[in-house]
């Protein structure tokens, strides 16, 4: 089930975050406002689903010292810069330090609403990645040794028969533990079985 996410809008000029709040609620964005990044760091929670809109200039911890802040907590939310006194330089270091994406006052409302789902769109596309692998984890764990030895050698290339003699058992019994890892890890083929083992990391790709 994908998270609900929420729009985190930093901007020092009440005016600005008012306006750009609207925008984007009617867009049907869930919006939280901080009128700068130390405020919004402070009650930072270890696992948010979102974007953040900041500006660049900002008094305290700028939006690009933000980018830099958030990567060294290991918070991997995307921030999307706006700045009214953009130039390519600034631009160029927002990019270098992580920032998504790099937009300039006045903002064109189109523009930002298609970095926000851009970014949006990464950090789902992540965070199905993850609960993908987690839950094949999962499935990996229910295989018993005997199981798992028979996998790594499936996934490797060899034959049943080629198991059998270098197990020193019998081909049925092979073909029967391998009708049982493909039922546990949820494998229609031994080429899911062989994608399963570069994602679990147990065959290099």
């Amino acid at each position: 089930m994908t998270p609900a996410a929420t729009i985190f809008l930093i901007d020092d000029q009440e005016s600005v975050r008012h306006s750009l709040g609207e925008l984007l609620s009617v867009f049907g964005f869930a919006v939280e406002t901080f009128p700068s990044a130390d405020a919004f760091l402070a009650e930072l929670e270890a696992v948010r689903v979102g974007v953040v809109v900041a500006d660049v200039r900002m008094p305290g911890t700028d939006g690009i010292a933000l980018v830099r802040e958030l990567a060294r907590r290991g918070v991997r939310l995307p921030v999307v810069l706006i700045s009214g006194h953009a130039d390519v330089a600034m631009a160029v270091a927002a990019i270098k330090a992580g920032a998504d994406d790099f937009i300039e006052k006045p903002i064109d409302d189109t523009a930002l609403v298609a970095a926000i789902n851009r970014a949006l769109a990464r950090t789902f596309q992540e965070f199905a990645a993850q609960r993908s692998k987690e839950s094949l984890a999962v499935r990996f764990k229910r295989l018993t040794p005997r199981q798992i030895e028979i996998f790594d050698l499936v996934v490797e290339g060899y034959t049943s028969h080629a198991i059998a003699a270098k197990l020193a058992i019998s081909t049925r019994t092979v073909e029967s533990y391998r009708a049982e890892i493909m039922d546990k890890m949820e494998a229609e083929s031994v080429a899911v079985l062989v994608r399963q083992a570069i994602r679990l990391g147990r065959l290099a790709p």
